[in-house]
């Protein structure tokens, strides 16, 4: 299955980027270029909406670490409804410690910026 991200950017300054398909070393420049955008309008929160994404591959999981470096430290990632490979993938790698993951979209929580 193709690999498709797309962005968009609350007016609260929360970036979600819906990610699908198989997110290997062809698709990972796409996935870094919507860090990017995220990062360039300063968004507070990003949200990763995993449902549909099947497979991340070792260039995907070095995005997320980029995405940690670039949206900075006072930027939480949420990583939303992972299927279960995917999980495994971010267990193994220790990035999990780094993110948060959560199975349903919680809007009290990721969108409570104060």
């Amino acid at each position: 299955m193709a690999f498709n991200a797309t962005l968009e950017v609350t007016d609260r300054k929360i970036a979600r980027i819906t990610l699908s398909g198989e997110l290997d070393a062809a698709a990972a420049p796409g996935f870094r270029a919507e860090i990017e955008k995220s990062a360039a309008q300063q968004a507070k929160r990003l949200v990763l909406m995993m449902r549909n994404l099947e497979y991340i591959a070792s260039a995907g999981l070095r995005v997320l670490v980029f995405a940690k470096q670039k949206m900075g430290a006072a930027c939480d990632i949420y990583v939303v409804a992972p299927q279960e490979q995917v999980v495994e993938s971010l267990e193994l790698t220790g990035l999990r410690h780094s993110l948060v993951i959560m199975r349903e979209y919680d809007a009290a929580e990721i969108e409570n910026l104060a």
